[in-house]
Formats: structure tokens, C-alpha cells, sequence
């Protein structure tokens, strides 16, 4: 799964724009058996929609723009 890695850093530059516009940013932490860990950052961190933002936002690319992600959490 490590060659996951590079499909996954480009999907999250898709959106990582976004979340920097609001002051926040998104880490790829690490990939195992399909499950690709996160790490919100900047004012994503403690934000109250954090969660919504990590299911429908990074979850949702990802899993649309990399074949045989089971699911992405934050860690």
C-alpha cells in the first residue's frame, strides 16, 4: 500500500487549497491496509466542523480519486 502514497499527497492537493484558505491544512500521516491517517492542521485543528470537513471533504476526494481506500481518519 505504500505506492498508495503518491496518489494520495495529489489527491489532497486538490483540496488542501481550500482548507488553507480558511487557515487550516491536512497531513498525510500514514497509510495501512487501506486506511490513509490524517492530521488536520492550522485552524482546522480545533474546529467544530472538523469532523465534517475530514467525511466530506478529504474523505470523499480521496476516496473518489484513489481506487481501494477502505476509509481516512484523523489521527
Amino acid at each position: 500500500m505504500q505506492d498508495l502514497k503518491p496518489a494520495i499527497e495529489k489527491a489532497l492537493g486538490k483540496i488542501r487549497p481550500l482548507l488553507q484558505r480558511d487557515g487550516g491544512d491536512v497531513e498525510l500521516v500514514e497509510v495501512t491496509d487501506g486506511v490513509v491517517k490524517v492530521r488536520l492542521t492550522g485552524a482546522c485543528k480545533g474546529c467544530p466542523m472538523s469532523q465534517m470537513t475530514l467525511k466530506q471533504g478529504v474523505e470523499r476526494m480521496l476516496m473518489q480519486e484513489v481506487p481501494g481506500l477502505k476509509s481516512v481518519q484523523a489521527v
